[in-house]
C-alpha cells in the first residue's frame, strides 16, 4: 500500500486542474505544466482535491499510484508557488554572471563557461559567486542546477567549485610532511 498516494493533493487558490483524454493540465500564476496520465490509475478532481486511486492490485498499479501522486503535487506547487535552487561557487578567481540569454561562469579552465538558459528556466546571479536558478518544472530546475554544479563540482581538499548552498562538503587531510 502507498504512503503517498492515498493522501489527496489540495488544490490552492488560483490554480486549474484539468483532466482531458488521459493528460492532467495544471494552470496557475506562474506557467501551465500537463502530465500524461498512466492507464493503471484513475485520477479524479473534486472538491479542489486532486484524488489517485490504482486500478487493481498489480504491482505496476501500485507503484503508479505513489508516482502519480508525487508528480501531481510537484505540478501543483510549481504553476502555484515555483521552485528554485542556489548554487555556491568557491575559489580564488571564480564567478559567474548572466550575459543575456547565457550564464558566463569562470571556474578556474583556461577559458570561459558558456551556459545557454533553457526556455522556462530564470537564472540569476544575485552576486558574483551565487547563482540562482528558478522555474515551474521541479524536474528541469533541478537538472539545469545539476548541469551547472557539474561544471566544477566541489573537491574535498579546499572545497572548490560549484555546489548547493545547504550541501556540505567532507574535507580531507592533505599531505603529512
Amino acid at each position: 500500500m502507498s504512503r503517498v498516494g492515498k493522501y489527496p493533493v489540495e488544490i490552492p487558490q488560483g490554480v486549474d486542474v484539468v483532466i482531458a483524454s488521459g493528460i492532467l493540465t495544471a494552470k496557475g500564476k506562474l506557467g501551465q505544466l500537463t502530465l500524461p496520465l498512466s492507464p493503471h490509475v484513475e485520477t479524479t478532481i473534486a472538491e479542489n482535491r486532486v484524488t489517485v486511486v490504482p486500478k487493481g492490485t498489480a504491482a505496476q498499479a501500485r507503484m503508479m499510484w505513489g508516482t502519480t501522486r508525487a508528480l501531481v503535487a510537484a505540478m501543483v506547487q510549481g504553476v502555484s508557488a515555483g521552485y528554485s535552487k542556489t548554487l555556491e561557487i568557491t575559489g580564488t578567481g571564480y564567478r559567474a554572471s548572466v550575459q543575456g540569454k547565457n550564464l558566463v561562469m569562470n571556474l578556474g579552465y583556461s577559458h570561459d563557461i558558456v551556459y545557454p538558459i533553457p526556455e522556462g528556466i530564470t537564472i540569476t546571479t544575485p552576486r558574483p559567486t551565487s547563482v540562482t536558478v528558478t522555474g515551474v518544472d521541479k524536474q528541469r530546475v533541478g537538472q539545469v542546477a545539476l548541469d551547472i554544479r557539474n561544471f566544477r563540482a566541489p573537491e574535498p581538499y579546499k572545497g572548490k567549485g560549484v555546489r548547493y548552498d545547504n550541501e556540505v562538503i567532507r574535507r580531507k587531510e592533505g599531505k603529512k610532511k
